[in-house]
């Protein structure tokens, strides 16, 4: 945990002010589903760098094609808006004499991601299990293996920085091949019932005048 007494609360004034734009129809921005079981919300795109918002709330749960371990290309700092976030940090043996998962590359596209089968066959263990709550600031560098373990209602706001230009990866069985996987958008209702709910999570701490008075006549 980095920086939670000073950058939290100045994240959470920008989501929210992020998330009432949307609400009140004066951003467009439009949630997409993961494949990992969340919503994002794409706020910010420049080289090297980005900025979402993931909301993992009910009814968008989902199964991954090739399982729930994976491992960022890129350089992960994350802020916990509400809820926990867990992972469990995974160690990674590539010389196993009996192994039980395939190593997959997934290519992002706009539309999408390819996932590609590799030659590498390998096993894992459970090194750590972390948890990080509301206001807690975490991180990940790129190529740690993980699972993310979130149970109930959160959000998190996510500072991806890409230096290593490498796919990201996931494991998946012997057996899994090639495949894409098409990214959803979600509709404007959707995005704006899910930019609700996490605005209602915040409502500990009261939007400026002129933001709450435009949610207020957007619902």
């Amino acid at each position: 945990m980095i920086g939670s007494e000073t950058a939290a609360p100045e994240v959470r004034r920008w989501a929210r002010e992020l998330l009432a734009a949307i609400v009140d129809g004066r951003s467009a921005l439009t949630a997409v589903r993961h494949p990992l079981g969340f919503l994002c919300f794409p706020a910010w795109r420049g080289v090297g760098l980005g900025i979402c918002v993931h909301v993992w709330t009910e009814g968008v749960r989902a199964e991954p094609t090739t399982s729930p371990m994976h491992a960022h290309s890129w350089d992960l700092l994350s802020t916990v808006l509400y809820g926990t976030v867990g992972n469990e940090i995974l160690d990674v043996d590539t010389a196993a004499a009996r192994p039980t998962h395939r190593l997959f590359e997934i290519h992002s596209a706009a539309d999408g991601d390819l996932v590609r089968a590799t030659r590498r066959l390998v096993t894992y263990r459970i090194r750590s299990h972390e948890q990080f709550h509301r206001g807690e600031v975490y991180t990940l560098p790129h190529g740690a293996f993980h699972v993310s373990d979130v149970r109930g209602e959160a959000a998190t706001v996510v500072l991806g920085e890409d230096r290593h230009e490498r796919p990201d990866l996931s494991l998946g069985t012997l057996a899994t091949t090639d495949h894409w996987v098409h990214r959803i958008s979600c509709t404007p209702t959707e995005t704006r019932r899910a930019a609700r709910t996490v605005l209602a999570n915040l409502r500990d701490e009261p939007l400026p005048d002129h933001l709450e008075d435009r949610c207020e006549r957007a619902t």
